[in-house]
């Protein structure tokens, strides 16, 4: 066997009520002043006060930082790393999605590493010396578990191209995992960031650099999310429950064994029309699945069983067809559009390019050429 590398938080407190171990958790390590990573609508929507409520009541300073927009850009990290500089704070607290706990990893980085001040030099695995400082992340939405993985994004305005950072300096120090901070995230985000975690526990359970201890993760999330994503749509507080832990449980395996097209594909979607991350990749799984299904051996059987389908008597093409079709049926349960009307066909070919030089691309079970992403974006124009 070859050796695989697993990296984890050093600590994550889950369930209802989980933020009360903040206050806790920072007089037992004797930090000062929290540099808070949130972004703008959860500051204005009274997310991220449920934990600075918590930090007041216990006479915790902190400051906010909020210049961070949904696809998180280079300015967003360089103002952020000034801002942290003047600020006087000694740890962060990151609350949010994948656009906040992304800047506040990146912050943390260039931080405690200078050298990669110009953040773009931080794009695929970059040979940081020292950890983040001192990370708490709380995420409020059930869907990139960047909370518990060693990647993040970063999206380059020039260069119309988001790029892919993956570090294991960078994971936080500790998850809070809290179902209450997801409750008031409306139904079409809950339904993309649910879909994104469905991509990431399905790549990453067919990935290349998949193996035993990550798939029995991406198997239970698999299961989880399609019992739950439809209940957290609707707002029910198990189904809120369940994506809090599913998508966390993906996070871990994931972060270790990489992604596939889907997720090259998304990026670059995102980067040119800035498409939610979470509808393009919702968007793009049946379409990759599809794509790669001769490359997946038996695999597909166990992922449309975690999906609820009975496969006795099915023969291979049968099952791998239902997994596919399981997956676009709960996408459009939860609302996902099918078609983005924004593509155009001059765009194909910068598209095409771009998901082939994505950071997630080698790890696809099935290798795709440029002609077969323009293939693959044509499906849902």
């Amino acid at each position: 066997m070859a050796v695989n590398r697993f990296v984890l938080n050093g600590i994550s407190y889950h369930g209802k009520g989980a933020i009360q171990e903040i206050p806790g958790i920072i007089r037992s390590k004797g930090l000062n002043k929290a540099f808070i990573a949130s972004d703008p609508d959860l500051v204005k929507f009274g997310v991220t006060k449920k934990v600075t409520d918590l930090l007041d009541a216990n006479g915790q300073a902190y400051e906010i930082y909020s210049d961070i927009k949904p696809n998180p850009t280079i300015e967003n990290v360089q103002s952020g790393v000034e801002a942290y500089k003047k600020s006087g704070a000694d740890y962060m607290i990151t609350i949010g999605g994948g656009s906040s706990m992304d800047t506040g990893k990146a912050i943390g980085i260039i931080i405690n590493n200078p050298e990669f001040a110009d953040v773009r030099s931080l794009e695929g695995v970059a040979p940081t010396k020292n950890p983040t400082v001192f990370t708490i992340a709380v995420p409020t939405t059930a869907g990139t578990a960047a909370e518990a993985t060693i990647n993040y994004v970063i999206t380059d305005v020039q260069k119309k191209r988001k790029f892919v950072c993956v570090d294991t300096n960078d994971i936080p120090n500790i998850a809070v995992v809290d179902p209450d901070m997801m409750s008031t995230m409306p139904k079409g985000l809950t339904a993309a960031t649910g879909m994104d975690a469905l991509t990431h526990a399905i790549e990453g359970y067919t990935t290349k650099a998949a193996w035993e201890l990550a798939d029995c993760l991406n198997l239970e999330a698999i299961k989880l999310i399609s019992a739950n994503l439809r209940a957290a749509v609707r707002n029910e507080p198990e189904g809120r429950e369940g994506m809090a832990l599913g998508q966390f449980v993906t996070g871990m395996a994931f972060s270790n064994v990489g992604l596939g097209i889907a997720h090259s594909m998304a990026h670059t979607l995102g980067a040119v029309y800035d498409t939610p991350h979470g509808v393009a990749c919702a968007m793009m799984l049946p379409i990759v699945m599809e794509y790669n299904q001769e490359a997946t051996g038996e695999k597909y059987k166990a992922i449309a069983e975690a999906m609820g389908v009975d496969t006795a008597g099915m023969d291979q093409p049968t099952y791998r067809k239902a997994a596919i079709d399981a997956v676009r049926q709960l996408s459009v349960d939860v609302g996902i559009p099918t078609k983005l009307e924004a593509m155009k066909e001059e765009d194909l070919q910068f598209l095409a390019e771009s998901a082939a030089a994505d950071a997630c691309a080698p790890g696809n079970p099935k290798e795709a050429s440029v002609e077969d992403f323009k293939t693959l974006f044509r499906k849902i124009m």
